[in-house]
């Protein structure tokens, strides 16, 4: 039992940069131009292989896939069996994980621009008042 708990352990840490290189090439401004660029090749590419080769860096969900088999290789992280299977289900669990994390992340940045959106709007009513009252 000790090294199923190991495992899980070890399955929420690697998807933390999972999760974290997924998201900042699908989301982030640093990656916008080649995101950009994918982007416009997953749409006008003739072939059905190059289209969806260049629609996974604009998507999180399928980027993860990618970024998890090269943790797998590189850590050799299997889950629940030693042989074949034990990467077969790490792989997915470990996409499934690291998209929990994203969700949520994006939640929290979605509240916290909203956050500050409304505070905005509050500081520009209190000028608004402010300068009708010096005025």
């Amino acid at each position: 039992m000790e090294v199923v708990t190991d495992q899980i352990i070890e399955l929420f840490v690697l998807a933390i940069p999972v999760a974290s290189i997924s998201w900042t090439v699908t989301h982030e401004e640093v990656f916008r131009e080649p995101r950009e660029w994918c982007a416009k090749h997953s749409k006008v590419c003739q072939r059905l292989f190059e289209r969806k080769f260049f629609y996974l860096f604009t998507c999180e969900y399928c980027f993860s896939h990618y970024i998890s088999a090269i943790f797998l290789i590189i850590t050799g992280f299997k889950l629940l069996f030693t042989d074949w299977r034990g990467y077969l289900i790490a792989v997915f669990s470990l996409v499934w994980v690291a998209n929990f994390y994203m969700s949520v992340f994006g939640r929290v940045r979605l509240d916290l621009k909203r956050e500050r959106i409304e505070i905005d709007t509050q500081e520009k009513k209190l000028t608004e008042l402010s300068n009708r009252g010096s005025g």
